[in-house]
């Protein structure tokens, strides 16, 4: 007997659909393959592979400065998925705003220095000379990631003052249905998920529910920088993109992120947060969460939706 996915509910909810499907091991980047041992009540135990979502950490190390007076300084180390680096780094600059145009990224590339203690991988961005670092920023990233001891109202206004995009409060239109279908394409096109069972995903859609674009992550915010970074380098989606897809909770710092990118209409197949919500108002952004096949509610923005 098979679910509505095609897939047998008895499937281990780690156990690789994708093996179970083709009956092999199905290597994709990303993972890594474990013995395990699984047990079921009423059967012996058992000895098997499984699957893992990789999780290593990346070092983003910034060259900047006027010429004759460059330096190079660590930006951030991230935990993350390998794959899509250069999408998660050049996600990351445009989304935090510590560039405004894509084209002041003159080059990212992977360094062949290793981080202390061998682990992870270090990335090193290259900026255009007129790029000023304001690193103040990234001290704002702290509270804008976690919302410690800091008033709501004044990250709203610290994130609206960078913020040059501007939505057409009436468009694009979508309708009820196809924001219902969209959860199930995004899970879909989840090929580390179908393998791994546990790695969040960003999906770009056009506003007649068609996948333009899927980023995977172990961190639900690198897989919108992905989606961020992509988008950035291929304008044709950027005259289609009208909806980001969530896999997990819209937070405040997702809806930053998403608004920087211009996406007008966010879906979420988790909860917003009360400050994405009061962002994504503040924004004119659409705002959705607990989106499902027969399901979603609108949190705000509804002019976008026709039922």
């Amino acid at each position: 007997m098979l679910g509505k996915a095609g897939i047998s509910p008895l499937i281990h909810p780690a156990q690789s659909i994708l093996q179970y499907l083709y009956g092999q091991t199905v290597h994709l980047e990303g993972q890594r393959e474990y013995p395990i041992q699984r047990f079921r009540r009423g059967e012996a135990m058992r000895t098997l592979p499984d699957h893992a979502a990789v999780e290593e950490p990346l070092e983003i190390r910034l060259e900047f400065g006027p010429s004759g007076q460059r330096q190079e300084r660590t930006l951030a180390i991230t935990m993350r998925t390998p794959g899509q680096d250069e999408e998660l780094v050049r996600g990351f600059l445009l989304s935090e705003r510590l560039v405004t145009e894509p084209t002041q990224i003159l080059s990212i590339a992977p360094t062949p220095v290793r981080r202390s203690g061998g682990q992870g991988h270090t990335v090193l961005a290259r900026l255009d000379e007129a790029v000023t670092v304001d690193w103040s920023l990234l001290e704002r990233h702290v509270y804008l990631t976690s919302s410690c001891g800091v008033c709501g109202k004044a990250s709203i206004a610290s994130v609206l003052e960078k913020v040059t995009v501007s939505f057409y409060p009436m468009s694009p239109v979508l309708e009820a249905e196809t924001i219902q279908a969209l959860p199930a394409r995004l899970r879909a096109a989840q090929r580390l998920f179908a393998a791994t069972g546990g790695i969040h995903a960003c999906g770009l859609f056009d506003d007649r529910g068609a996948l333009l674009a899927v980023r995977e992550d172990v961190g639900r915010h690198n897989a919108a920088d992905k989606i961020c970074g992509a988008l950035a380098v291929h304008p044709e989606w950027q005259q289609r993109a009208a909806v980001a897809v969530l896999s997990g909770r819209a937070s405040f710092e997702l809806v930053q992120k998403m608004l920087v990118a211009g996406i007008p209409i966010l879906v979420a197949v988790g909860a917003p947060s009360s400050l994405a919500i009061d962002l994504a108002a503040e924004a004119g952004m659409t705002l959705i969460g607990f989106a499902g096949e027969d399901r979603f509610n609108l949190y705000g923005g509804g002019q976008r939706i026709r039922s």
